[in-house]
């Protein structure tokens, strides 16, 4: 039994690193933020298009699409009023775009501001 445990572990680990290999190649992503905490998101397109379509029909309302590509962005709204303010931000790692929205957030008046989401695409 410890040999086919060994085969289908080697198994999953090929397949794990062949789909690695292929998100890499795939560097598309878009962010779509709307009003009262709305968002939408898509990443690891292979064309922005597509990636921005995905991403602004997941978002419920009018939404202002930010493109995501080879990097990380984070979007903040404040815990208490989802409706007030927001932050968001594209930066090549995931803390800093974090930082920045929440500082967006805050300098637009937020008193808790909060991350909602984030997304990272695929990188070289």
């Amino acid at each position: 039994m410890s040999r086919l445990r060994r085969l289908i572990c080697c198994d999953l680990a090929a397949a794990a690193l062949l789909c690695a290999g292929i998100s890499a190649a795939q560097a598309a992503g878009a962010f779509a933020i709307g009003a009262c905490g709305a968002y939408g998101f898509a990443y690891d397109y292979q064309q922005a298009e597509a990636a921005k379509n995905a991403a602004q029909e997941k978002c419920s309302g009018s939404c202002e699409v930010v493109p995501v590509h080879k990097a990380c962005a984070a979007f903040a709204i404040d815990g208490t009023n989802a409706c007030g303010a927001y932050g968001y931000a594209t930066r090549p790692r995931l803390g800093a775009a974090q930082n920045t929205a929440l500082q967006q957030c805050y300098q637009f008046g937020g008193r808790e501001c909060v991350i909602r989401a984030w997304i990272c695409d695929a990188k070289d």
